[in-house]
């Protein structure tokens, strides 16, 4: 508030990885937040996190649970025009310290059209099979145009996806 010459704790002590923040273009007090939460361990952290007085308060906005564990969020997008448009992407990912399995099914595409009151995966024209890390950009000139980087890391078999599950990777070895 002061030009930063002097600093206020405004949340998420307990969050870890912040991985994308978006502040609403013409209120500042409302922030959303995407939250991956701790690398090494499931955690209820993880997801996207909206505020509506500047950081006093903070509410869980999007949460994706997959086969009982909360999924990271990893990017969010504004429309330019229009910030009750709000596209978020999750990655499902546990970094274990003997190896680094590259995604999980949790990994998706959200999007909202009420400012994180409720959300969409979005289908039709994404990876079939597990996802890895995504990011995303939309077009300034035409926000119906959402770009998305999807590591895509394809379609396991019973064996690979019992791997994943156990925090390793599809590959064998530990």
């Amino acid at each position: 508030t002061d030009a930063g010459k002097t600093w206020t704790h405004v949340g998420f002590s307990d969050k870890q990885a912040i991985s994308k923040i978006r502040v609403h273009p013409t209120n500042p007090d409302i922030v959303w937040v995407a939250a991956f939460g701790f690398h090494g361990a499931p955690n209820d952290e993880r997801g996207v996190y909206k505020t509506v007085d500047g950081g006093k308060t903070w509410a869980k906005s999007l949460a994706v649970r997959i086969d009982g564990k909360d999924v990271g969020a990893v990017d969010l997008a504004m429309d330019p025009k229009n910030p009750m448009v709000i596209y978020a992407a999750t990655y499902d990912k546990v970094r274990r310290p003997w190896t680094f399995a590259e995604g999980g099914p949790g990994g998706g595409i959200y999007k909202t059209t009420d400012a994180g009151k409720s959300w969409t995966k979005l289908s039709g024209g994404l990876p079939l099979g597990l996802i890895g890390r995504i990011g995303l950009s939309i077009s300034r000139q035409d926000p119906l145009t959402l770009y998305a980087i999807i590591e895509d890391v394809g379609m396991l078999n019973d064996e690979q996806r019992k791997r994943y599950a156990a925090g390793f990777g599809a590959e064998g070895g530990s």
